[in-house]
């Protein structure tokens, strides 16, 4: 089965769940793993994994470029994560803010705020033993694997991972995950990855609902996109596409402990 391992279902373009999730099934994406972003959007994610339980895994998370992100709402992800934590398979979407820091007044402030969130965030997941979903892009990569070995975190993966090679290897090396999105199929950066990266160490997702260029120019992102992911990247490996299907489920399984049969 083809997991897409990072989307955000508490958009508001996704009005029907149930026929996202039908056209997922039709490209064999059978789960989606849900991220959140605050703690509307937590609970959001909630009702819909409850709704749709064998095809939704929720996760909670913190999103660090969202501007009304402050101490108060990471109390009250804190609280959710408490409460539900037995619900969830990550603590995700959490990072550390990085497009954000141009338009900033003071991005160096801003920097040191959103390492002293991610590190509570952190510490939480080591306390209750979730693995993490990552927002680290480009230059923040190095600064949240430290964070990462210092909270003693062992289950991680870099979403949609933007890194110089040699960040990239240390990540691999750690024990961690990164993940693809569909920029893969068309997006030179990417597929170098791809091609080096060992498939153990890989995800795929959508992200969704994200949008993307090439062949999907003016199309709706959905879940049931990560199987052109999996081909795509089954290509660049060189590999068939069912090996790669039943490699890359198992990294997700074994990431997020989802049965797996």
């Amino acid at each position: 089965m083809i997991i897409d391992t990072h989307c955000h279902l508490h958009e508001p373009v996704f009005t029907d769940l149930r026929s996202t999730l039908n056209r997922a099934i039709d490209h064999d994406v059978w789960g989606v793993i849900a991220v959140g972003c605050d703690p509307a959007t937590n609970a959001k994610t909630l009702r819909a994994a409850a709704r749709h339980g064998k095809a939704i895994w929720p996760c909670l998370g913190c999103h660090p470029e969202w501007t009304r992100l402050t101490d108060a709402a990471v109390d009250e992800v804190e609280r959710q994560v408490a409460e539900h934590h037995s619900r969830i398979v990550a603590l995700g979407e959490v990072g550390l803010p990085w497009y954000c820091l141009d338009a900033a007044p003071d991005p160096a402030s801003l920097m040191v705020s959103g390492r002293a969130r991610l590190l509570r965030l952190l510490e939480m997941a080591s306390r209750y033993d979730l693995p993490v979903i990552l927002h680290a892009p480009h230059g923040a990569a190095v600064e949240a694997l430290g964070l990462l070995r210092r909270c003693g975190i062992e289950r991680a993966v870099f979403h949609w991972h933007k890194a110089p090679a040699e960040v990239t290897r240390q990540i691999v090396d750690a024990g961690y995950l990164v993940s693809v999105t569909p920029e893969v199929v068309y997006r030179e950066r990417d597929r170098e990855m791809v091609e080096w990266i060992p498939l153990e160490s890989l995800l795929v997702e959508t992200d969704s609902p994200w949008p993307y260029k090439g062949e999907f120019e003016g199309l709706a992102t959905e879940p049931w996109m990560a199987a052109r992911v999996v081909e795509e990247v089954a290509k660049l490996k060189q590999l068939p596409v069912d090996e790669v299907i039943v490699r890359l489920s198992t990294n997700t399984c074994r990431l997020f402990d989802l049965p797996y049969a």
